[in-house]
């Protein structure tokens, strides 16, 4: 199990947007982009991060599985006021079944996940849905596109198609769980589209 103290450091939001911004302006990037670690457990760091990259000219990814924006009635409301944001909503899986083999997790989550995607439509925050692909067959990803297009028509048609990289340590996490995948790609294989 990763313990994120051990690996890395807890920075405020000001060191945050410093490195982001000093960064992006040294390679001439023009977004900006955070993932990995759930960027929304700590709304009050990530909303003071977005305050102080306002006006900077940047666009800003946030990468999240959604289930906070879902649960927490306000999280969408706040976001819309940061006009610079586009929320990438990480779907686990194309149903709640998939959810809940692919994370672990109570298959509640995953209706949180559809959830946030209503809140931040309704809150005109920009968004779309991506999903991992690789343990869903065509229907139960046609169903997951029907349940997007009752939310929003248009989330249907912007999601984002993820497939597994099958890297060695993939391959032993696969394993190690128990989990069989219907698609996926080794390294050197992987479409160009993709990358």
């Amino acid at each position: 199990m990763l313990h994120p103290a051990d690996t890395g450091v807890f920075c405020t939001p000001r060191h945050v947007a410093d490195n982001l911004t000093a960064l992006a302006r040294k390679c001439g990037f023009r977004q900006l982009r955070v993932s990995g670690g759930e960027p929304t457990i700590g709304k009050a760091h990530l909303l003071k991060l977005l305050d102080l990259l306002k006006d900077k000219g940047f666009s800003f990814v946030l990468e999240t599985n959604g289930i906070l924006l879902g649960y927490d009635e306000d999280y969408a409301g706040g976001l819309a006021k940061y006009d610079f944001v586009h929320v990438r909503v990480s779907l686990k899986g194309c149903n709640n079944q998939e959810f809940s083999m692919l994370t672990g997790a109570d298959s509640k989550g995953f209706e949180l996940q559809l959830s946030s995607l209503g809140k931040l439509t309704e809150a005109g925050v920009r968004c779309h849905p991506s999903v991992m692909v690789s343990f869903s067959d065509r229907e139960n990803l046609g169903k997951l596109k029907q349940k997007l297009r009752q939310i929003d028509p248009d989330l249907a048609e912007q999601v984002e198609v993820e497939e597994l990289i099958l890297y060695p340590h993939v391959h032993k996490r696969l394993e190690k769980y128990g989990l069989r995948h219907i698609s996926g790609y080794e390294p050197s294989k992987v479409p160009r589209k993709l990358i």
